[in-house]
């Protein structure tokens, strides 16, 4: 007689293969490169090196890279756009695992496809308006239509998707934003919209790492609510310092460049306003930080960490301000602030944890 066997219910594999792929180390990568180029960014503006190359993106006129006579700080101008580049190669390579991971090859082939089809629409924008901007502007453009071509086309990990092209987007309007604030001799606003946006690529490039260790799917709040209210609105107390504290650096004595003189807010007063929302947040990271170690909460390592970084930030900003902003002292401060916002954001992701499978 013949057997019979139950069908076994077929479980689908999971889209990607977190933890045993180059998807893992590229991504770590990418973090570190967007955290590094906070500080070669932060030497090129406190050595006075904003503008040691007068061009952009040639350094001079006539040369693509520093000459000789442009001394250290057209090194380390250039150092920093050779970082973007690293920064850029990165970010492309986490992209196309990304793609390899969780669609087909011919989804690779399509985000390469309009990778040439920009290269090219940018050179003829060249060609037409002659201004490197517009090449980078259009750039932009046709990174962001292959972006929505590549996420309504593959439906699985559309997070992960999301995020990476986000840094790869970040990454091309950085480089635009860049020209444009060399082009305009240091404009302090673009100098402070620079910096801002670096850090938001740190934060980004932060949540693809959490949401690629994370098991995909449907997700379910794992704190009280009032906890998460308050972890949010440290959010906003976390922007407000960053904010004052970008605009504290652009009105001080570091404004890039020894011949340009910032004649707006006054920096003395701008820190002490910088130190009200910083000494807040340190109060409600404390205070969330308790919270979590009574109750067990599932952020709870990461605001430790959190809290750790902040503690060390304010006693740097301390320091720093009392002893006429060391242009040493100044950069860490500005890598701690990037730091402590790459933590922060796994803190909030780990407000919600995958949701429960209903039998």
């Amino acid at each position: 007689m013949a057997t019979t066997h139950a069908a076994r219910p077929q479980t689908a594999p999971s889209p990607v293969p977190l933890r045993k792929s180059w998807l893992q180390l590229f991504a770590w990568l990418s973090f570190l490169f967007e955290t590094t180029i906070i500080g070669t960014g932060g030497a090129v503006r406190l050595t006075g090196s904003g503008l040691g190359c007068s061009e952009w993106p040639l350094c001079t006129p006539e040369s693509l890279v520093p000459t000789q006579d442009l001394g250290i700080h057209g090194f380390i101008e250039f150092g920093n756009r050779t970082m973007t580049g690293v920064v850029g190669i990165a970010a492309i390579v986490v992209l196309l695992l990304t793609l390899a991971a969780v669609g087909t090859r011919r989804h690779v082939l399509t985000a390469v496809w309009f990778a040439l089809g920009g290269v090219v629409a940018a050179a003829i924008a060249f060609a037409l308006v002659g201004e490197f901007w517009a090449a980078a502007a259009v750039l932009l453009v046709v990174v962001i239509v292959a972006a929505i071509v590549s996420v309504r086309s593959i439906p699985q990990r559309r997070d992960l998707q999301i995020l990476a092209w986000i840094v790869v987007a970040g990454v091309v309007a950085q480089a635009l934003a860049g020209g444009i604030t060399v082009l305009t001799e240091l404009n302090a606003f673009l100098v402070g919209f620079h910096y801002a946006a670096s850090l938001a690529l740190v934060c980004v490039t932060a949540a693809f790492l959490v949401r690629l260790y994370d098991v995909p799917g449907p997700r379910e709040r794992a704190v009280p609510t009032w906890f998460l209210a308050l972890t949010h609105v440290t959010t906003l107390v976390l922007a407000v310092t960053v904010f004052f504290g970008v605009l504290t650096t652009a009105n001080g004595p570091h404004s890039g460049d020894p011949d340009i003189v910032r004649d707006g807010f006054d920096a003395t007063v701008l820190a002490h306003v910088h130190s009200w929302p910083g000494y807040l947040l340190l109060g409600l990271v404390v205070v969330l930080t308790v919270v979590a170690a009574a109750r067990r909460l599932r952020p709870l390592p990461w605001l430790i960490a959190l809290l750790a970084v902040i503690l060390v930030q304010v006693v740097v900003g301390v320091i720093q301000a009392r002893n006429g902003l060391p242009e040493l002292l100044v950069g860490i401060h500005m890598v701690l602030a990037a730091l402590s916002a790459a933590a922060f954001t796994v803190v909030v992701l780990r407000l919600k944890r995958p949701a429960a499978v209903q039998a």
